[in-house]
């Protein structure tokens, strides 16, 4: 069976809106992937000071953050820095690259 590779120019002018489409999608999520593990770092540094410090200075979190907990502290806030900052940044780079009405 022949394959038909002749197309109109309605199709191709959708696919290549298609193609646009695509790629601005993927210009915003990774914009969102990098502004999001910026975050992610300058939160855990953020976090892991006072974390740490607390656990050799104050007597209560010496008894009751071992350092398991201490990690779960960091990487909570660090994962959820990730997320915020990312969808944040997808949906902005979205708005600004939508096609303006009017």
């Amino acid at each position: 069976m022949a394959k038909n590779v002749a197309q109109s120019p309605l199709e191709r002018s959708s696919l290549a809106s298609l193609d646009q489409k695509l790629a601005m999608a993927r210009r915003c999520s990774h914009e969102g992937v990098v502004a999001g593990a910026k975050a992610a770092v300058l939160a855990s540094i953020a976090t892991a000071v006072p974390t740490l410090a607390s656990a050799r200075m104050l007597p209560w979190a010496r008894a009751n953050l071992n350092h398991t907990a201490q990690a779960l502290i960091i990487s909570t806030v660090a994962g959820a820095a990730y997320f915020i900052v990312a969808d944040k940044t997808v949906l902005a780079t979205a708005r600004r690259n939508s096609f303006k009405q009017g």
